[in-house]
């Protein structure tokens, strides 16, 4: 059976709609007027490096079994779809349009997928150890998750590394890092039949015979994509500097045992919510990872491009960790460092 997916972000969400095109379902990507026109007069194309292959392979989403369009915001109609993918970056839905959109999207009841690294405020509801009243200010606009159901909301661990190049068109994204999108499940057994299809889906395509990086693997647990925070924190948000924005590689081994000392701080306040060390990614494992990501964050990237707004996931697991009695001295000098590079932003 075909689904019909709408995924809002045609940057990283072209990502997930490649591997769902290949798998057969269709999707609609929510963008720009701009990127719209683009991508349904040209498709989107992927780069990615097949497991055990030199060469990058180009997969165009014209050439795929499944059909793909993109809209504005205002041109969707919730009720047509059978999954709701998040992938913009939390600061952009407070945009009138995406905020509306967001609201028919809360009215239709549809089940939400987030690929986001900051977890929507009505997922967080979903977990009783949480006051999320007291991490509202962490979010740009935390009015957008009022109307949500949190039983139809989940959480993805964004964990593959992805960008558009900027030499690039607007409808061509680079995969850096082809590791695996980690849904936790829904509350709703319907909901699940849904992600876990897709996810089998996924699990079955080839590329003439060969595997095809970048799965989407569901997990009982909650908190098993909180696993990214550790990653996030140690990597992303320090890659972050006073002056000029550094690569995660950088970030994490110029001082190696600050960064295992961050990530295991961040893993605790994971584990105070409930997460088990099973749900985790020992920091190893992440070490090495990060050796080939030899380019600033994203969120360091904008944050030096002059933006206002990011996502502050850093925030987010500083507050949470205070609800706990928990404080970290590098966190906190992180997120002083970020909260005055946006300062500068928003005052230029």
């Amino acid at each position: 059976m075909a689904y019909r997916i709408v995924i809002l972000g045609a940057s990283y969400g072209s990502l997930l709609s490649t591997k769902l095109l290949m798998a057969g379902h269709d999707v609609t990507l929510v963008c720009l007027p701009e990127e719209a026109e683009l991508i349904n007069a040209a498709g989107t194309t992927v780069r990615i490096t097949l497991k055990g292959q030199g060469e990058p392979r180009l997969i165009r989403s014209g050439e795929q079994p499944g059909r793909l369009d993109a809209k504005t915001p205002n041109e969707v109609e919730p009720s047509e779809y059978d999954l709701v993918g998040l992938a913009m970056q939390e600061p952009q839905f407070r945009a009138p349009p995406v905020w509306e959109l967001m609201n028919r999207i809360a009215e239709a009841g549809k089940p939400c997928l987030s690929i986001m690294n900051m977890p929507p405020l009505a997922y967080l509801r979903r977990i009783p150890a949480l006051d999320t009243e007291a991490l509202k200010h962490c979010y740009t606009e935390p009015m957008v998750w009022d109307g949500f159901n949190p039983e139809c909301v989940t959480l993805c661990s964004p964990d593959p590394q992805a960008f558009r190049p900027p030499e690039e068109n607007l409808n061509f994204l680079h995969v850096g890092l082809p590791t695996n999108f980690k849904a936790a499940a829904f509350e709703s057994d319907a909901h699940n039949a849904v992600l876990n299809q897709l996810a089998e889906d996924i699990a079955s395509v080839r590329l003439d015979g060969q595997d095809v990086p970048v799965k989407l693997r569901v997990h009982d647990s909650l908190f098993v994509p909180f696993a990214k925070w550790s990653m996030l924190l140690t990597g992303n948000y320090r890659a972050i500097t006073p002056d000029a924005p550094r690569s995660i590689k950088d970030a994490v081994h110029s001082d190696t045992e600050l960064s295992r000392e961050i990530y295991a701080w961040v893993d605790s306040v994971a584990a105070q919510l409930g997460a088990r060390p099973e749900d985790h990614v020992p920091f190893e494992k992440y070490a090495r990872a990060a050796e080939s990501l030899l380019k600033p964050s994203s969120a360091a990237r904008a944050a030096f491009a002059g933006a206002s707004h990011i996502e502050r996931v850093d925030k987010l697991v500083q507050a949470i960790g205070k609800t706990f009695g928990l404080k970290n001295a590098a966190v906190d000098q992180t997120v002083e460092i970020v909260d005055a590079r946006l300062e500068l932003n928003r005052a230029a």
